[in-house]
């Protein structure tokens, strides 16, 4: 039960960040509801496909749907009331989600006894996969790619499922902790990871600009 609310926390969450981006980029209503949709539950699918799992699986979560609607129908008529809140918790409930879909992943891979790359790529799918396609559905640069340390916790969360470093509930409810703790960190401290940039491009940039 405790794992189920962990997963809820982190579906609404990344259905309000879905359309709330959405309502940023001025979508009308099916478009916010289809990428609320898409950013809680995008992850998953990619990862059933890539696994093997039937994406029909999906289609399981009933509750999870109705919750997502739900978030999505409450930002889209109460956005000014509850855009406060949410820049308040939102990165907290961000990371819970984070942390839990990626265990959650993770445990999907290992359950099918899959090699550790897959259990990780399983792991990052789903706990940032829905952040990605949302972004690129928006026409934004990809922030799990590009600004923040994101899928990183996602990569640590399955390398400790696929060696067998968290198996009992004890230590899953543990290396959740961890990796929730250690998103709120990066985005507190604004953690980055380091960058190579072509020297030629950035001179071509500032030339553009002057």
């Amino acid at each position: 039960m405790t794992w189920e609310v962990l997963s809820m926390i982190g579906t609404v969450a990344f259905a309000i960040s879905g359309a709330i981006i959405a309502m940023e980029e001025e979508y009308d209503i099916l478009g916010v509801y289809i990428l609320g949709i898409v950013t809680a539950f995008g992850g998953g699918a990619i990862r059933n496909l890539l696994i093997g799992v039937p994406v029909s699986a999906l289609w399981e979560q009933g509750l999870f749907f109705q919750v997502a609607l739900l978030s999505i129908t409450l930002v889209f008529f109460f956005l000014n009331n509850l855009l406060k809140i949410w820049q308040r918790w939102g990165n907290l409930f961000d990371a819970i989600g984070l942390s839990a879909f990626a265990i959650q992943g993770a445990l999907y891979a290992v359950k099918m006894e899959l090699p550790l790359s897959a259990v990780i790529v399983a792991a990052v799918l789903t706990g940032s996969g829905g952040g990605i396609i949302r972004d690129l559905l928006a026409g934004r640069k990809p922030l799990v790619l590009s600004s923040e340390i994101y899928a990183l916790w996602a990569i640590l969360a399955g390398i400790a499922i696929g060696l067998k470093w968290a198996v009992t509930s004890f230590e899953l409810y543990t290396l959740f902790i961890i990796i929730t703790f250690l998103r709120v960190l990066s985005y507190t401290y604004n953690w980055k990871l380091p960058k190579r940039f072509n020297l030629a491009i950035q001179a071509k940039k500032r030339n553009i600009e002057s």
